[in-house]
């Protein structure tokens, strides 16, 4: 059975550390909207999860930091850098909002213990 490197060596595509970097990143950005079908699925409508940005965000800066240092390509740069304080903010303020809802479960659970 061929591995998937010697198919890769039979149809002439370079295999390196870099490229290997850039079929990570876009495997994962592309995993975002399997994250994001599985999660709307569940909840029997549309939602974007909070894996959906953290997913987004990683697989971003990965493309980046391909498109930056092992290709050079502008376009590849600039298409996977705009978007990154997007994702960014919306995982901060969902961050925010858990660590919101933490203080709160906390602090009911405070008042419930003095109750008793």
């Amino acid at each position: 059975m061929l591995s998937v490197f010697a198919i890769l060596q039979l149809a002439a595509v370079e295999v390196n550390a870099w490229k290997i970097i850039g079929w990570s990143g876009n495997l994962i950005f592309g995993l975002r909207f399997v994250w994001q079908w599985i999660a709307s699925e569940r909840a029997k409508k549309s939602i974007i999860p909070m894996g959906f940005w953290e997913i987004s965000l990683l697989g971003s800066l990965i493309l980046t930091s391909y498109f930056t240092f092992y290709r050079h390509d502008s376009v590849g740069i600039i298409s996977n850098l705009l978007p990154l304080p997007l994702y960014a903010r919306n995982v901060f303020f969902r961050w925010r909002e858990m660590l919101r809802h933490r203080k709160i479960d906390e602090s009911a659970k405070a008042a419930d213990s003095l109750a008793e």
